[in-house]
């Protein structure tokens, strides 16, 4: 196996067209779940030019004004202007939402222990030392630039950009450690009248910089077009829906790892978590994650798989590449012991019956740091709160 690589990863920002869809999805699914946290959804988004369109099944007591939900992601993105691709207040909004096949919704109307699984699927979770988040570094750098091209724009710092835009940094890696980041490449939608080389400064001063720990920039020529890249075209004015089309899910690999790992297909956003597609991945990098932070490993995939109407996963595969203290069969048995691999058991310890999704639509579903607000638990699965625990039961072992 090498241990000398060079790996890239990108990331898209809120403003990226099938981004807007997977908020859109995202806000539709915490407004049903706001009013009744029972509610089962799974709602796709898909946006060309002025039109969106929402779609799915959805099964509640409740009732989500979806045009309403949606024009207020598109405004909060900042798509406020027909020059900027889309405009909130005068796009047009379709809905086609269905009930829930009966078929399916038998198979999960279960008690909590006995809950099954929403689809049958494998899911994947992963967690390395590269950075303090336990997460890959070209994927945490990526998400980190994107993230600065919106913060830029909103707070008025670079007034040229527009909501559309994209990064990927590729990471050096020696000894299986990361080292260098070796390329940069932005595209960032922007006003017609800024110059080329506004663009430029501008991106790196206070994106670039401010995004990427400087201690990892030391090898970039910024005035090497190999090594650092904005807008390959020369020009990015035309955008967001106008520019491209946008669809829920179509993201899945800047939603997790970047392809560092595997993924096992399944989209997130709009999904309830009785969808094992959301909740099993989500407890699959919770118990990745506190495995790489009691020590255990430095590096470590896991695998979930679930048939649908059934509660007891069919497998359990852990990976640790050689860096677990102990046997990862042993891991296996710890993580079975320590951790609930229910659906509906994992619906509650992770508390996932909550409004808690949007935030997750944008800038990665991991990596992310858990925070409380009005009452709620916000990326849960990203605690490191079973690593002592862990620790202490390994060495019974």
């Amino acid at each position: 196996m090498r241990s000398d690589y060079t790996i890239s990863a990108e990331s898209v920002t809120e403003g990226h067209p099938d981004k807007i869809c997977d908020q859109i999805s995202d806000a539709v699914l915490d407004d049903l779940l706001r009013q009744d946290s029972n509610s089962r959804v799974a709602c796709e988004s898909a946006i060309k030019d002025s039109g969106v369109w929402v779609l799915g099944e959805v099964t509640t007591e409740k009732y989500c004004d979806v045009p309403t939900i949606a024009r207020s992601v598109m405004k909060s993105i900042g798509y406020d202007s027909p020059e900027l691709g889309l405009d909130y207040n005068s796009c047009s909004i379709h809905t086609s939402l269905e009930r829930q096949s009966p078929e399916i919704s038998q198979g999960v109307s279960k008690s909590i222990e006995e809950q099954g699984a929403g689809d049958q699927g494998m899911m994947f979770g992963y967690a390395c030392r590269d950075t303090a988040e336990l997460m890959p570094m070209p994927i945490y750098f990526a998400h980190r630039l994107t993230e600065k091209l919106a913060e830029t724009r909103k707070t008025g710092k670079l007034l040229f950009l527009r909501p559309d835009g994209k990064s990927q940094v590729t990471v050096r890696y020696e000894n299986n450690k990361p080292v260098a980041v070796q390329n940069v490449t932005i595209a960032a939608q922007h006003d017609e009248d800024v110059s080329a080389e506004d663009l430029k400064e501008g991106i790196i001063e206070e994106v670039v910089k401010k995004a990427i720990s400087l201690k990892y920039l030391t090898n970039i020529d910024f005035n090497n077009s190999r090594q650092f890249i904005i807008n390959g075209t020369g020009r990015f004015t035309i955008g967001g829906p106008k520019g491209d089309a946008g669809l829920t899910g179509r993201k899945i690999i800047v939603d997790t790892y970047g392809g560092f790992a595997r993924h096992g297909g399944g989209a997130f956003s709009g999904k309830d978590p009785s969808k094992v597609d959301r909740s099993a991945a989500y407890m699959a990098r919770y118990i990745a994650k506190n495995l790489v932070a009691s020590g255990l490993a430095n590096r470590c995939e896991v695998q979930l798989a679930y048939t649908i109407g059934v509660a007891e996963p069919n497998n359990l595969m852990i990976d640790t590449f050689g860096t677990g203290k102990i046997n990862d069969s042993e891991l296996e048995k710890i993580v079975k012991y320590k951790f609930p691999l229910k659906p509906g058991l994992i619906i509650e310890h992770l508390k996932l019956k909550n409004p808690i999704f949007l935030p997750t639509a944008s800038y990665g579903h991991f990596g992310r740091k858990p925070y409380s607000e009005n009452g709620l638990d916000f990326f849960t699965w990203e605690k490191a709160d079973k690593a002592e625990e862990l620790r202490e039961l390994a060495r019974t072992l």
